[in-house]
């Protein structure tokens, strides 16, 4: 069955577009470019690749918009929209740099930390968009008229395309990753990285920079000093003063954590940290969090003897920046002597410790709304269970919603390990899609086994309460109490008991009988016997009475 068509309805002809094989073709090299070739083979051809496939992809997509925003929106009038908005929009963000600023502030509030750079030589990917207007001429001639495969392409080919479109190359954030001395003097490595794959591992991995007035200013290493760097035995975790000999430091392997000793290491007590939960935390105000007991925690030391007398402690802890010990003995997080790839002679700013909020956790807000409503979509569809079971349907049904909220939570952890966490807001429209209609599904085929409508307000009665009281303790560490993500998550599973009962106690309200009725009703629905008075027969003659017979005689 064919839906209907208005002469201006452009959504079949430009859905058709999205979906035409070199489209679809952009789609896939945009993603592989952007989180495989890129970070393998960094530079200007797939740099440039990225760009081309965008301008091929965009066009489509925000014709696509357009007519499910305007119905009755031409395709024509759609597509040439879309040409030139992708066009003219690429032309000024990539010759002006004001105007590259602002599409970065944009996308940083869409879709993550991002950075749109401005470059004159991308303008000489702009043929690109003849391949978008070819697929167009290709793709009017086709338009998608069935419902169903209108359906299908919105919710196959259009999230993926969205988030694509949005993402842009992935932020280099800067990394601590060791410290030594050359010659007497201080040295420190510093390197950056986005994700597991590409945080630095080993103290040659970073850039190398030297002090000669006691930690003020820096400048680069000398080729004479990489050379001693590579032959030292980097990565001590525990050094001491030379003119002091008893006064010895260690760091605190998984933990942002300095102890320091005045017997030559007999005993130790804390010089400085940041408590575990604070810790993470503050991790997780950072894009990218990934394993904090790794990436921030202290790596190593090293102690020089400072300009001025005393000496002074350098400790690298890793996306938390670099530890130093002032000559007066205070420590100071001094951040990272980098800022956007430039060496300076002063310190970045650290980030701070407390303070923040929901406002300063964006992905972790949007990670606990998934989580809370995950959880109320599990307690509907154990109750969609419990209704079928009581009602006599099959088993298969609970098996079935309890696989597909697996896989939701399983996707949903991998999501809160935030590794990247580009891939962790792609996760979240799967969880709640699986999750709603997972419980959407399991509601409907309750009703088909005697639920009442009583039991249908219940369900989603239990549902809100279970994402309210789950939400709680998430909102309570968004603030920082708990500061521990454990405690938080262990909380919310916890407050899904209420709506766990309720699903048992209201499994009441389904009768079996009705369930019975409704799934076999007679086939084909015969007519209601009616009865009906017999039909009327003609009235019998008058019954004639016999003749008088004379009466016989009596014989002599």
């Amino acid at each position: 069955m064919t839906g209907s068509e208005t002469p201006h309805d452009g959504a079949p002809t430009t859905l058709s577009w999205l979906c035409h094989p070199a489209t679809v073709f952009a789609l896939v090299l945009l993603l592989v470019n952007d989180h495989v070739l890129k970070a393998a083979f960094p530079g200007p051809v797939t740099g440039k690749l990225s760009d081309v496939a965008g301008l091929v992809l965009a066009p489509p997509l925000v014709a696509v918009l357009l007519t499910l925003l305007v119905p009755r929106l031409p395709s024509r009038a759609a597509a040439v929209a879309g040409l030139v908005a992708v066009g003219a929009g690429f032309a000024v963000v990539k010759s002006s740099g004001y105007a590259a600023e602002l599409a970065s502030s944009a996308w940083t509030v869409l879709a993550g930390p991002s950075l749109v750079r401005a470059d004159w030589t991308d303008l000489l990917t702009l043929p690109a968009l003849g391949l978008a207007w070819w697929s167009w001429t290709r793709s009017r001639r086709r338009p998608v008229r069935r419902r169903t495969a209108r359906l299908v392409r919105v919710l196959v080919v259009l999230p993926p395309a969205v988030l694509a479109v949005a993402a842009t190359s992935p932020v280099y954030y800067p990394y601590a990753v060791a410290t030594a001395v050359v010659d007497g003097h201080p040295a420190i490595s510093v390197g950056s990285g986005y994700s597991t794959s590409d945080w630095p591992a080993n103290p040659m991995d970073g850039q190398w920079a030297v002090s000669e007035d006691g930690a003020t200013t820096w400048r680069p290493a000398t080729e004479d000093e990489q050379r001693q760097l590579s032959r030292q035995d980097l990565g001590q975790q525990q050094a001491c003063a030379s003119n002091e000999p008893r006064r010895c430091y260690r760091i605190v392997t998984g933990h942002l954590r300095v102890e320091e000793s005045d017997d030559a290491g007999a005993t130790w007590r804390v010089a400085w940290e940041v408590p575990d939960g604070q810790r993470e935390e503050l991790a997780r105000r950072s894009p990218n969090p990934g394993d904090v007991k790794r990436h921030f925690a202290s790596r190593d030391l090293v102690v020089y003897p400072h300009a001025g007398g005393g000496h002074g402690v350098l400790v690298a802890n890793g996306r938390d920046g670099f530890l130093r010990r002032l000559p007066d003995g205070g420590w100071e997080r001094g951040g990272f002597l980098f800022e956007e790839g430039r060496r300076g002679t002063s310190w970045m700013e650290p980030p701070r410790l407390g303070g923040g909020g929901p406002g300063d956790r964006n992905m972790d807000l949007l990670l606990a709304v998934t989580l809370a409503l995950t959880l109320g979509c599990a307690v509907a569809a154990l109750a969609g269970h419990l209704a079928i079971r009581r009602g006599g349907g099959p088993r298969w049904w609970g098996i079935v919603s309890t696989a597909s909220m697996l896989v939701a939570g399983i996707v949903l952890a991998a999501a809160w390990a935030r590794e990247d966490d580009t891939l962790a807001f792609m996760a979240v429209p799967f969880v709640l899609a699986v999750g709603v209609l997972t419980a959407v599904a399991m509601i409907v085929r309750a009703s088909y086994q005697g639920a009442l409508r009583r039991w249908i307000g219940w369900v989603f009665t239990g549902l809100l309460l279970t994402a309210l009281l789950a939400g709680l303790p998430l909102v309570g560490w968004l603030y920082g109490t708990p500061s521990r993500t454990r405690f938080a998550v262990a909380l919310a599973l916890l407050a899904t008991v209420p709506g766990v009962l309720l699903a048992i106690r209201i499994s009441r309200l389904v009768g079996p009988a009705r369930g019975f009725e409704r799934r076999y009703q007679p086939r084909p629905p015969y007519p209601p016997y009616v009865p009906y008075p017999p039909p009327p027969y003609p009235a019998r003659s008058p019954t004639v009475p016999d003749p008088p017979y004379p009466s016989q005689a009596p014989p002599q």
